[in-house]
């Protein structure tokens, strides 16, 4: 069905896809060749295969077949969810794009023309993937942690997810080039970092406060029924039986900084499309079984990917999806916020809980 902190934690090789891009967890992820088209800056090719569970998307990468226009029933007003707090806001995946996300976060009235918090006890979840791909993901992150600290003087609060773009740029920074066991043979941090958008100002950029607030970020939350969590995946259920448990078991491995188990991580909470086809909502089930919650709310996929098929593989011009909001599947269990603003899709930023 489609519808329509400074304070958390304190904080080239041809170009190839396949004909549809039913599962990003299987390298190569093509095997048919297509027309060469002008990289995304970061995503360079450094040597070697893929590893297992890369996932580069560019602007201009071609997406769907199908035109399909992506709806969403309009969001209410801003109002106290249920005597809990303020209303609750979810953010999809942002991958350094700033000035989308500024117009979206003031459209729905969360900050003013400054990127000012004026959302007095609103509720702000991001679901992760602050940065790679777009131009400005340390900028992203700075403007986080300023609302968290807004947000929590207002009476209300800004968090954040830990989303495996997170794990990426943390592992580039800690790891560089040293090799890794990633399974399917030798592999960098540094030259997967590169592989998926990462921008060389952002790296330039990282200091010491980033780099701990991104390695303190929680993996899963609930708020309201709505179980939260960057990935489409059940790999979270590897970490353990409780949202807390999972969030301590994270922590604890970035703290240990191990290059391999750091790799496993991020290799984990790479996969996607769990919830998508046969057996989707029981997958789904599963997780809200182990810790709570109505429904899923993801990023990670973008909603092009989780909607269908690709476009035609002689290069002609196919149109593109429309995405207008959060796309509700699974037996109306799960929804996806990942609007694709990488491929020319919508940084989405929505209130829950959404009205179907």
């Amino acid at each position: 069905m489609v519808e329509g902190s400074m304070t958390q934690g304190a904080g080239q090789e041809p170009v190839v896809r396949t004909a549809t891009l039913r599962d990003f967890r299987v390298p190569p992820y093509a095997q048919v060749p297509m027309e060469p088209h002008p990289p995304h800056p970061g995503n360079v090719v450094v040597g070697e295969e893929p590893p297992e569970g890369y996932t580069p998307t560019e602007r201009d990468l071609p997406v769907i077949n199908r035109g399909d226009t992506v709806q969403v029933q309009a969001v209410p007003e801003a109002r106290a969810s249920d005597g809990s707090g303020g209303p609750l806001y979810v953010v999809g995946d942002v991958h350094g794009y700033l000035d989308e996300l500024l117009g979206a976060l003031h459209q729905q009235g969360l900050v003013d023309a400054d990127g000012r918090w004026t959302a007095g006890n609103a509720r702000l979840w991001f679901l992760g993937d602050f940065t790679d791909r777009g131009p400005d993901g340390i900028g992203v992150i700075d403007l986080v942690m300023r609302l968290s600290a807004e947000a929590a003087a207002a009476g209300g609060y800004c968090k954040a997810l830990m989303g495996n773009h997170e794990l990426l740029l943390l592992g580039a920074k800690r790891f560089g080039d040293a090799p890794v066991n990633s399974g399917a043979g030798t592999a960098t941090f540094q030259a997967a970092w590169l592989l998926n958008g990462g921008q060389k100002t952002d790296m330039e950029r990282l200091q010491d406060v980033h780099l701990q607030w991104m390695s303190r970020l929680d993996a899963v939350v609930e708020e309201d029924g709505h179980l939260l969590m960057h990935s489409d995946t059940t790999a979270y259920l590897d970490y353990g039986s409780t949202i807390e448990d999972v969030n301590d078991t994270v922590h604890a491995i970035l703290t240990r900084n191990d290059a391999d188990e750091c790799w496993d991580l991020f290799r984990k909470l790479t996969k996607r499309f769990a919830f998508r086809d046969e057996g989707g909502a029981q997958a789904v089930r599963e997780l809200m079984a182990t810790y709570g919650g109505e429904r899923v709310v993801h990023g990670h996929s973008p909603i092009p990917y989780l909607l269908g098929e690709v476009g035609s593989e002689d290069g002609e011009d196919v149109p593109r999806p429309v995405v207008d909001g959060p796309h509700v599947y699974a037996e109306g269990l799960a929804i996806a916020m990942d609007g694709g603003v990488t491929m020319a899709g919508k940084l989405l930023v929505v209130q829950l809980p959404l009205h179907d």
